[in-house]
């Protein structure tokens, strides 16, 4: 009995640590790893990582993530990060950074991003890095991006092509596909009424796939382990990402919705950008393919499914035991994803 009021008091500090946490507690530094704005597009930013340390690698590496989320996840915090394990590595890293649209960009359509940004980001990391030849990592949509950018310029000269977690095929979707069915879903008035689609429905509708989990889940675990200032400090900067979303451009989410969830027209051959039908087969370069078992968001079938369709001779796909976002932040992430892209990576960029 006597251990009672310990334990009562150790679950009160827990408590009010967790609000403190909430309530008051700074938000955490991110992005850490030193860098340079060489190149701007609108609201974009390509960003080259710089270190003391001298490059080993001929070919440069150019980060593409999703529209609808900062990318610095990729960058998250000094110890944590795979921008700055490859960078260490000796890797001559760039990230292409959409930035955050207004309302002036609600007319936006995916077109643009894989015709007019990616392209000159590529060239301009080309230039930059005196280099032949490009490695490019695609995460999450911005995959698929990078999937359809490389289908229709087989003229640049990419390298390696690495998706992480990203989906390709959206045939089966899980409750996406409830949510998301035309029937029940009328995009054109969504896009019409909003024009740009916030990001707090682009959070609701991510985390209503496991709801007691997305919702309430973090803020149990908080309270739980609010005495381990590890868990604190990692459980905040997660925090700050989810809730740190971007809109997304009225015109881009018609098609993302449409063409891709409503239609599957990227597997099967018929998605047309700017009049050019995007035909899959037409990727030659070296391929690894990451998926995430654990991944609600970017199923590993979706992405697996990629592999069917492209030519390259040289493709892998592995699939990691971890979340959609825990591939690239955390224990897993930092033991398993950052060495096997950094491994795969090397052996090719010579």
């Amino acid at each position: 009995m006597e251990t009672v009021p310990n334990e009562f008091q150790q679950s009160y500090s827990r408590l009010t640590r967790a609000m403190e946490v909430v309530t008051s507690d700074p938000d955490p530094e991110v992005g850490l790893t030193p860098k340079e704005v060489i190149w701007t597009k609108n609201k974009a930013k390509l960003y080259r990582y710089v270190s003391d340390q001298p490059k080993k690698f001929n070919v440069p590496l150019l980060l593409v993530y999703a529209l609808i989320n900062k990318p610095y996840i990729l960058d998250l915090t000094k110890g944590d990060s795979l921008v700055e394990y490859l960078v260490n590595r000796g890797f001559d890293v760039y990230l292409l950074d959409w930035g955050t649209p207004g309302y002036e960009d609600k007319k936006m359509k995916l077109d643009d991003y894989i015709l007019d940004y990616i392209p000159r980001a590529v060239r301009k990391v080309l230039r930059t890095s005196n280099s032949d030849n490009v490695s490019i990592l695609g995460y999450c949509m911005g995959g698929t991006l990078t999937s359809i950018f490389a289908a229709l310029h087989s003229e640049l000269p990419v390298r390696n092509l690495i998706f992480m977690t990203s989906p390709f095929d959206f045939e089966e979707t899980g409750l996406y596909g409830s949510f998301l069915d035309e029937r029940y879903f009328d995009i054109d008035n969504v896009v019409e009424t909003l024009g740009l689609i916030p990001p707090e429905m682009i959070d609701f509708g991510n985390k209503m796939l496991k709801p007691t989990t997305n919702f309430y889940g973090p803020y149990v675990s908080l309270v739980d382990r609010a005495d381990n200032e590890k868990f604190v400090r990692n459980w905040k900067l997660m925090q700050k990402w989810v809730s740190d979303g971007v809109p997304f451009p009225g015109e881009a989410y018609r098609q993302w919705i449409r063409d891709f969830y409503q239609n599957n027209k990227l597997i099967k051959g018929e998605l047309v950008i700017r009049g050019r039908k995007v035909n899959l087969e037409n990727i030659t370069a070296n391929v690894l393919n990451l998926s995430a078992e654990r991944d609600h968001i970017a199923q590993p079938h979706q992405v697996e499914a990629l592999m069917d369709v492209i030519s390259s001779k040289d493709k892998e796909y592995v699939s990691l035991p971890t979340g959609h976002v825990s591939v690239t932040f955390g224990s897993k992430a930092v033991k398993l994803t950052y060495p096997t892209v950094g491994d795969w990576l090397e052996k090719r960029s010579m």
